[in-house]
């Protein structure tokens, strides 16, 4: 007897071409799990899944058990977050949040709080202003990090515990990323840490403990935002894997002046 199948909601992180016509699609499920699945004939021009699977679109499924894997029977569009496509600032933003999403993320693995944050950041970055799309994207690397179980510690020594001190923006703050957090004075000798500016450290704490609504009227000038992207980028060198291909791009397109 055919396995019954199920509905399922998730954001739309990856896109891969199967064959002439299908699509296997990897999402973000509801439980914070990841989802992939075959959406046949998505490719054709007559098919109705084009629309409804577009990258970092949220969608409602109706799946089917497959041998290796699922099958999408039916999409329904929940929230389009078109501004991720239509605008180049904001679709180079999206990227590595989505990358992040897929690599932390794993199936049967749920993490319940990962998908209402990244849906809400995907839909904050949605609705930013070219300008603004740097600091939401790191704003959600740093969640996604501490959802996942790798939050920096950002105001107390990742080693003692104790308070790091804060600095003042220009000043040096020793940062470990093999630990995860900044690093006090007293234990500086004995960490494997870096100067980093401590302007970017009290950027990255706003960022991780704010709401998006706060963000976005926060407006973090693109330098500042860049400085945390930096962080990010050595906090997923260290404890994920490898560099995020959608940062490097970041740094090096020139989409945002000369912070990148």
């Amino acid at each position: 007897m055919a396995a019954p199948s199920y509905p399922a909601r998730g954001l739309v992180l990856r896109k891969t071409k199967l064959g002439e016509s299908d699509l296997v699609v990897t999402m973000l499920a509801q439980d914070g799990s990841q989802l992939r699945a075959v959406a046949k004939g998505a490719r054709k021009p007559t098919s109705t899944f084009a629309s409804r699977l577009e990258l970092y679109a949220e969608a409602d499924l109706l799946c089917s058990p497959g041998r290796s894997l699922d099958v999408v029977r039916e999409a329904r569009l929940v929230r389009a977050n078109a501004g991720l496509r239509s605008s180049v600032e904001r679709a180079a933003a999206a990227a590595p949040a989505a990358e992040l999403l897929a690599r932390v993320s794993q199936p049967d693995l749920p993490q319940p709080r990962l998908y209402d944050a990244s849906a809400a950041g995907l839909a904050a970055l949605d609705g930013a202003s070219p300008a603004q799309a740097p600091g939401v994207c790191a704003a959600l690397l740093l969640k996604t990090l501490g959802l996942a179980g790798l939050r920096p510690s950002l105001a107390r020594c990742v080693c003692c515990g104790e308070e790091a001190g804060e600095g003042a923006p220009g000043e040096p703050v020793p940062f470990s990323f093999s630990e995860g957090g900044v690093v006090c004075a007293a234990c500086r000798p004995r960490a494997d840490a870096v100067a980093v500016d401590a302007g970017t450290v009290a950027w990255a704490r706003f960022l991780l403990g704010s709401t998006y609504a706060a963000i976005l009227d926060a407006d973090p000038d693109p330098g500042a935002a860049f400085g945390v992207l930096r962080l990010c980028q050595g906090l997923v060198r260290a404890h994920v894997g490898g560099s995020l291909r959608g940062l490097e791009f970041l740094f090096t397109c020139g989409l945002f002046g000369d912070e990148g």
